[in-house]
């Protein structure tokens, strides 16, 4: 098996496209703490998340990590608190300056690649990580290099754009999957996989989360994905609240195809769960292709709207539809060509230009999206 690697946003760290929750390493031993560290580790899962603030996990990673610390890439949370014997988000700043300093403690290093604050999911409540010295406190973090990167951990499309356009987040953990991604920014976290807001038919992705992916990109903001399989709901035809089952590999191809994104944290709580994220990158293209399972939904229409799927390919020109396009769409939602969005695109071995409307790429698309149209914008917009 070939990890395929990502470099996280503007931070320069690669990680691999699978990543882990640190809800697999919960209530296990060393010794199968350690285990699922060998496997993580042959495999080239490097990225885990460490949101929970749960001592024994904990302490059982960081013995896990003895001697290979430098081959992971950690994401501790700030904010998130063990207090009697039990998990509490705080906003109090000594509280969590105590314990970010035991979490480096427990997992036995003196540095962590992201200092990520914990789950803000309303915009008083990133006032309140701004007004408390919070972000501040991060930013501390990062200057003397205890924290490589500064993260945020959020479902709500709003704030995480609020955020990520102060130019202070390097890395946001974000919930993206395809039914989320129908609902409004500002939806609650509990609300986003409730099959009753799915009663009646949606069209298309929520402006305000495209644009936020598509900020992420332009800005250099690295995303990491959590709840790609909605809490298991989505994998499940009686609970998805897409009317029928998708697969885990669809699941994690969708998620890794949104622009910004990186690397999708599975939450695997064995190493059966952990091997079968992990066959992910050895999957064949139709085992990874959602395209017609999305135009299959039946309380979901993606019509008009590009997935990003791959199914405009092969191009006789060899012109990449699916990149340009995504280009192309970055320039829109900003109103003007972004310097870094226009270095990518000249780097495309070939351009929107040499487009000779043949009309292959819209008649393949499952979506409906007008390709060759949008060939002719990117020549006019790009100049080639």
């Amino acid at each position: 098996m070939n990890m395929r690697y990502r470099t996280l946003g503007r931070t320069g760290i690669r990680v691999g496209e699978i990543g882990m929750g640190c809800e697999g390493f919960s209530g296990k031993t060393v010794r199968q703490v350690r285990e699922m560290a060998d496997l993580m580790d042959a495999a080239g899962v490097n990225c885990i998340d460490l949101y929970s603030p749960e001592p024994e996990l904990l302490d059982s990673l960081g013995r896990a990590m003895e001697g290979r610390r430098e081959k992971f890439v950690l994401q501790c949370h700030i904010c998130a608190v063990w207090q009697d014997g039990q998990y509490k988000r705080t906003r109090c700043l000594d509280e969590a300056k105590a314990n970010f300093a035991e979490r480096l403690r427990l997992l036995r290093t003196d540095w962590v690649d992201v200092g990520m604050i914990h789950y803000v999911d309303a915009m008083s409540d990133w006032d309140t990580v701004v007004q408390n010295g919070i972000l501040d406190y991060a930013l501390e973090l990062k200057a003397a290099g205890i924290v490589r990167s500064v993260g945020l951990s959020s479902h709500n499309a709003a704030v995480s754009l609020a955020a990520v356009n102060t130019g202070k987040i390097d890395v946001l953990m974000f919930s993206v999957n395809p039914c989320y991604d129908l609902q409004p920014a500002e939806r609650d976290i509990e609300e986003l996989g409730s099959i009753e807001n799915y009663a009646e038919p949606l069209v298309n992705m929520d402006p305000q989360r495209q644009a936020l992916y598509e900020t992420c990109q332009r800005l250099g903001v690295g995303i990491t994905v959590m709840k790609a399989f909605g809490g298991g709901d989505l994998l499940k035809a009686d609970m998805s609240p897409a009317g029928m089952a998708l697969t885990a590999s669809q699941c994690l191809h969708y998620a890794l195809t949104r622009p910004a994104v990186a690397s999708v944290l599975c939450g695997a709580r064995s190493m059966e769960e952990l091997r079968a994220s992990i066959a992910y990158e050895d999957a064949p293209e139709e085992e990874r292709d959602y395209a017609a399972a999305f135009a299959a939904m039946p309380k979901i229409s993606w019509a008009g709207h590009c997935m990003y799927c791959g199914h405009c390919a092969p191009c006789p020109q060899d012109i990449s539809v699916a990149d340009v396009t995504k280009f192309l769409n970055l320039c829109r939602a900003q109103g003007e060509v972004p310097e870094t969005v226009r270095e990518h695109y000249a780097a495309l071995p070939h351009k929107a230009g040499e487009c000779i409307r043949c009309g292959a790429c819209a008649k393949r698309c499952p979506f409906g999206v007008d390709a060759v149209e949008n060939m002719k914008r990117a020549a006019e917009l790009f100049g080639a």
